[in-house]
């Protein structure tokens, strides 16, 4: 299952409360306070793990909890800290306050990691109040209560690539052509349904790209039609963008353009400007050259690179590898 997506609560520990004591030896009727220490409340944290792809191991997790401290004890005795709770994600996760919306971490780096929920300090024994004028203090601190929080955990994918269109565009029969990924191929709309990650290496292993295939974008995807934006955010990191639209659909090669980078503005108003390739697809169905002159014409008034390929014949493929890597080299 792929999950990019889950809400937390989070509760780190609360610290142990100090103890009131004295010292009752032989010989020692009126022996001075010797109360421990509360030992301090766990924290909570968040770890980029590299074992993990998705948020799927958090399913039907809603609450976080880490161990509270131990009470403080006679004889100077201290109690133990609580145990600390990090929560494992992958690489690429962002870390966010679901009540404030602040970002608290973005956890690229593997085990880069954060503490989200601080752990309540442990109160004082009353060994600490004792002074000359007040020789055996009978009170001892509690321990702070540790901090609670609402997260939310959302996965961004890392990839240097990223394949967006119109459903039915080719994103995934490309995909499955120049890496080992097998995402799901149909003639229907839809088909993809959840991001896909492919590795294209190049020069026998010299060089290599990390493709990313999200569901296809159709008009109104900012106001929830079709899927909505919910996948664009795992094309945020990538380098370069593919825009791949269909030359054999009939559809007028400058409104797939214009819808494309439209939705892409509504989610994020950078994107539009991010380094991009314009790839028409499916030449070995075309009809007439008509679609490949406007394909031109397009990427000529946009100022963008253009190709033309056939994922299934593999007609232009090497050539819009190419230009791919000298894109990503160039904004490396």
């Amino acid at each position: 299952m792929f999950l990019d997506e889950v809400r937390l609560a989070v509760k780190a520990g609360d610290g142990g409360r100090g103890c009131v004591s004295f010292r009752r030896e032989k010989f020692v009727p009126r022996g001075g306070p010797d109360g421990g220490d509360g030992g301090a409340g766990g924290d909570v944290g968040v770890r980029a793990d590299p074992h993990y792809s998705t948020l799927a191991h958090l399913y039907g997790r809603h609450h976080v909890k880490a161990g509270r401290g131990e009470h403080g004890r006679g004889s100077n005795q201290s109690g133990a800290a609580g145990a600390p709770v990090w929560i494992p994600v992958p690489p690429g996760t962002v870390v966010r306050d679901e009540v404030s919306g602040e970002i608290l971490a973005d956890l690229v780096a593997p085990e880069a990691a954060v503490v989200i929920a601080r752990g309540g300090r442990g109160g004082r024994g009353n060994q600490h109040f004792a002074t000359p004028s007040r020789q055996a203090p009978r009170f001892a601190e509690p321990g702070q209560r540790g901090e609670e929080r609402r997260v939310i955990l959302e996965l961004k994918l890392i990839a240097d690539v990223g394949l967006v269109g119109f459903p039915n565009a080719g994103k995934s029969t490309l995909l499955a052509r120049v890496s080992a990924a097998r995402p799901k191929i149909a003639d229907y709309p839809f088909t993809t349904l959840t991001p896909h990650l492919g590795v294209v290496v190049r020069d026998g292993g010299e060089r290599s790209l990390v493709f990313a295939d999200i569901p296809g974008l159709i008009e109104g995807a900012h106001a929830g039609a079709g899927l909505g934006h919910r996948f664009l955010r795992h094309i945020e990191r990538c380098r370069v963008l593919l825009h791949l639209v269909d030359l054999a659909s009939g559809e007028s090669v400058g409104e797939q353009v214009r819808v494309l980078r439209d939705e892409l503005a509504q989610h994020d108003a950078r994107l539009p400007q991010r380094t991009a390739l314009l790839v028409g697809t499916k030449i070995d169905a075309l009809s007439s050259a008509a679609a490949m002159a406007e394909l031109a014409e397009v990427a000529a008034a946009l100022a963008m690179p253009w190709c033309a390929i056939s994922a299934v014949s593999g007609e232009g493929l090497e050539e819009m590898l190419e230009l791919v890597f000298q894109l990503a080299a160039d904004t490396a």
